[in-house]
């Protein structure tokens, strides 16, 4: 395993945005490994690991790309069980949603998101969107 790997965990309901973020990593040569939960409560199993098991995701280098609008436990929920985790508070999270609505981008901030992201609607511009995240995550090594 490459120590520089960074291990993202897309938390996201919509196979359309789940199959559009696989493919701009695929376009940006983007290596790092990607694992998918569909829902907060998902998410949390797999970086917890379940009855004993290691995580699914494994427990170093970790990014969150996560949506706000999701069945069963949505973003904010998940980002307040999170944060009080004391195993997985320290996990960056960059929300990607939808949502432009003021209420989610200062619940989101107060709970300590590296950053809050509009999925841009071409995939032109997603695959972009993709690349400077790629960057962004570079060059800060946030790991």
């Amino acid at each position: 395993m490459n120590h520089k790997e960074l291990h993202i965990l897309l938390v996201e309901d919509d196979e359309v945005d789940v199959m559009n973020v696989k493919r701009a990593f695929q376009k940006n040569n983007i290596s790092n490994p990607l694992y998918v939960a569909s829902n907060g409560l998902e998410a949390l199993k797999m970086l917890r690991g379940q009855g004993g098991e290691s995580p699914i995701v494994p427990p170093s280098r970790r990014l969150i790309l996560l949506d706000l609008n999701m069945p069963k436990m949505g973003g904010i929920e998940f980002l307040q069980v999170l944060r009080t985790d004391s195993e997985l508070k320290g996990i960056p999270v960059v929300v990607l949603t939808t949502s432009n609505q003021d209420q989610d981008r200062v619940e989101a901030y107060q709970l300590n998101v590296a950053g809050y992201l509009l999925k841009p609607v071409t995939f032109k511009n997603f695959v972009e969107t993709m690349a400077t995240l790629n960057k962004y995550w570079t060059l800060c090594e946030m790991l």
